[in-house]
């Protein structure tokens, strides 16, 4: 049986499934709450029940105590509806109101996608989570002193394991050892989130996505959180790379344009190889947008990729096509070589 819940103060509602926490299912219609440890160890979910009853679910009695309960306080992260509820809890709408946290983390899985492309997935330790908006990035932090940046590519509401795509970066010392020496199961250290490269929920503009090579990770991420919310919004992926190859998922924005009439995938290849018998856009990837669109003072512009391609787009777009400048959001790319 499933339960609607209404948020307060923001008047958003969502569904919860049979056997589902609050917390999960508001994750997973988009909506963010607070949240540390989603198994009732760290409060950071805490919130009150206005109307309704749930069970409280397992949690450690000095994170919920007896007398917050008479007073309407659940742990939603833990806590199941009995019944429709009201609840009040502060959603998350902005980068600052997300803790920044220091976490050991395993190698979980490396699977190379592509020649110079590493997919690899972390486990933080056991009932620990990371809370961050879709797009955000974290910091390795090596033991010399120095960090290695990457974003995040799962969205928030699939958060068992953190998903990043790297690119290997010849002489440099982390890809280096990534690429030739890593193994699963390794452990490392990471902080975050950090960065506001994340959907600005309050707008209702169409959305016009551009991937630079590894810049479709947190694209990757934004998007499949857009999804999970039932965005409404018009949503296109301008995906640029070389060749054929170096579209390294390719087969995912190509699934998803079946799966949402809201989303379309543009991939453009700047240097195709013969091999690849491309019949598809070529050129740069900013160049395809501004050959689509005339006019962009409608929309909003998210951009990831390398430093040239992010300032050639916020320069064509915000001064040949309208578009004005708070509506071009960008993460801008740099790769460190030792």
């Amino acid at each position: 049986m499933s339960y609607q819940v209404t948020i307060q103060p923001s008047g958003h509602q969502f569904t919860v499934n049979e056997d589902e926490s609050i917390l999960a299912a508001a994750l997973r219609e988009g909506f963010t709450l607070p949240y540390g440890c989603r198994n009732g160890a760290c409060g950071s979910c805490k919130g009150k029940v206005l109307q309704g009853l749930v069970d409280h679910g397992k949690h450690q009695e000095n994170t919920l105590k007896k007398e917050e309960i008479a007073e309407g306080k659940a742990l939603f992260c833990v806590a199941r509806p009995l019944s429709d509820l009201v609840i009040e809890v502060k959603e998350i709408r902005a980068a600052g109101e997300v803790p920044v946290r220091i976490m050991p983390c395993r190698v979980q899985k490396l699977e190379k996608l592509a020649d110079d492309v590493m997919l690899m997935q972390l486990k933080l330790p056991a009932n620990e989570r990371l809370q961050f908006l879709a797009g955000q990035y974290i910091d390795f932090l090596l033991k010399d002193g120095k960090r290695r940046s990457y974003s995040i590519a799962n969205p928030p509401h699939a958060d068992e394991l953190m998903e990043l795509h790297l690119r290997h970066v010849p002489g440099g010392r982390f890809t280096e050892h990534v690429f030739s020496a890593m193994k699963e199961k390794e452990i490392l250290r990471i902080e975050g989130p950090h960065g506001s490269f994340f959907i600005r929920e309050e707008s209702d503009r169409p959305i016009i996505f551009v991937a630079g090579g590894t810049g479709f990770a947190p694209i990757k991420g934004m998007l499949e959180h857009m999804f999970a919310e039932q965005s409404g919004r018009q949503m296109i992926l301008y995906w640029g790379a070389r060749a054929k190859k170096d579209l390294y998922m390719a087969e995912l924005p190509l699934q998803w344009q079946q799966q949402h009439e809201n989303f379309s995938f543009i991939p453009v290849l700047s240097d195709p190889a013969h091999e690849d018998q491309w019949l598809g856009r070529t050129g740069f990837v900013h160049q395809a947008v501004l050959d689509d669109f005339r006019d962009l003072s409608g929309y909003e512009i998210y951009v990831c990729g390398a430093p040239v391609m992010v300032d050639a787009a916020r320069d064509s777009f915000t001064k040949t096509r309208g578009l004005p400048e708070d509506a071009f959001i960008a993460d801008s790319f740099t790769y460190q070589a030792d």
